[in-house]
């Protein structure tokens, strides 16, 4: 950078828990470089305590620098909300050289429709990923995120590949690897050391699962809520789960008077933990029963069998590769009696090696030189 040259504006949106995970490790590295300054933009998608400040904790990461204040409710009431605030702030307080955004939840397409409009350079990190099911809000909001960003930033090859099938331009596409192993490995030295028993009050017998359960089509309709409930009550009889209940699926238990069910059969039922304390809470257990997006990536690495009970997953190489599998509520049972006796084999896939932030880096200062000539 010249002596004339000003450092670039660069907003990292972070919405949702998995959002803090992956901009942490981008934050860090850029936070150190002369050419660039950061600038955390917390839409307030979700802002349990437990869900998002605790995050910020255990990564390291300072307080926001803005704070959009998102309103809860349905899709379109929060991303209406996050697009009218940022861009009030885009206009009115930051202006960004370049907007970074993680992930698919409703925070990524609402800033990213929000910059194009204003027309700054988006960038979207971790990005190509499909399930192929359309019915799945974050699969609208992946693709058309993809559709309209300035530079994709894939986790593994099939996301070029979906990308390419899709017609995007290949000199946009840009294999960086996996940014969520980078925070993975930050904090393992942490976790080894973390008594995350202890801290909940548990005493875990010689084998023991996590249960992880929030997708709308699993916790919202109370006949569907029932038929998994009543597989983890069966599944308690042979091990022992310890199940964080996210809100939407407290409120849901609650609804459908299940809650009780799942105690009665010896199911322990904790609050949300933060990073820490679940990746340590994983990195011990047998396997994890889930049906988020991410921790299937996390638990390839470590070699700990994942049952993901949904019908499709963006992540395939965690199937192909890793130690992902998709379940149904009818087969949990038999899946986790096999995930019992499944020996842990921790994944190597290509770019997944914790240096996808400085791969991330240097993309984007090659890209933004560009556009500044």
């Amino acid at each position: 950078m010249t002596a004339a040259a000003k450092p670039l504006s660069v907003h990292l949106i972070a919405g949702a828990r998995p959002n803090f995970v992956k901009i942490a490790p981008l934050w860090h590295v850029l936070s150190q470089c002369d050419w660039c300054q950061p600038f955390i933009i917390h839409t307030g998608q979700h802002y349990d305590i437990s869900m998002s400040d605790w995050m910020f904790r255990d990564l390291r990461l300072p307080p926001p620098d803005f704070h959009l204040g998102a309103l809860t409710g349905s899709h379109a009431r929060v991303t209406g909300s996050i697009m009218m605030a940022y861009e009030k702030l885009c206009l009115d307080e930051s202006r960004p050289d370049w907007v970074i955004v993680v992930g698919d939840v409703d925070s990524t397409i609402a800033c990213t429709l929000t910059a194009k409009k204003l027309g700054f350079p988006v960038a979207h990190l971790e990005a190509g990923l499909r399930s192929l099911d359309r019915g799945m809000p974050e699969e609208l909001n992946r693709i058309l995120t993809d559709s309209i960003a300035d530079l994709l930033w894939t986790p593994s090859i099939d996301g070029n590949d979906n990308l390419l099938r899709e017609g995007v331009p290949p000199e946009k596409i840009e294999l960086v690897g996996n940014i969520m192993i980078d925070a993975l490995f930050a904090v393992l030295p942490t976790v080894e050391k973390c008594k995350v028993a202890d801290e909940i009050g548990f005493v875990p017998d010689k084998q023991y699962g996590v249960v992880t359960l929030h997708r709308p089509s699993n916790v919202d309709d109370p006949a569907v809520l029932e038929a998994i409930v009543r597989e983890l009550c069966d599944a308690a009889k042979k091990v022992q789960l310890i199940f964080p209940l996210h809100p939407r699926t407290k409120r849901g238990l609650n609804l459908a008077g299940l809650e009780d069910q799942l105690t009665g059969a010896g199911v322990r039922l904790i609050p949300p933990l933060s990073y820490i304390p679940f990746i340590a809470l994983i990195r011990q257990a047998s396997f994890l029963l889930t049906d988020s997006g991410g921790v299937q990536e996390e638990t390839s690495v470590l070699g700990v069998p994942c049952l993901t009970l949904r019908a499709s997953t963006e992540r395939p190489v965690t199937i192909t590769q890793g130690t992902n599998r998709l379940i149904t509520a009818e087969n949990l049972l038999s899946a986790v009696r096999e995930a019992m006796v499944t020996e842990r084999n921790p994944t190597a896939i290509e770019f997944w090696d914790g240096n996808t932030a400085q791969r991330v880096a240097a993309s984007l200062k090659n890209a933004a030189g560009k556009v500044r000539q």
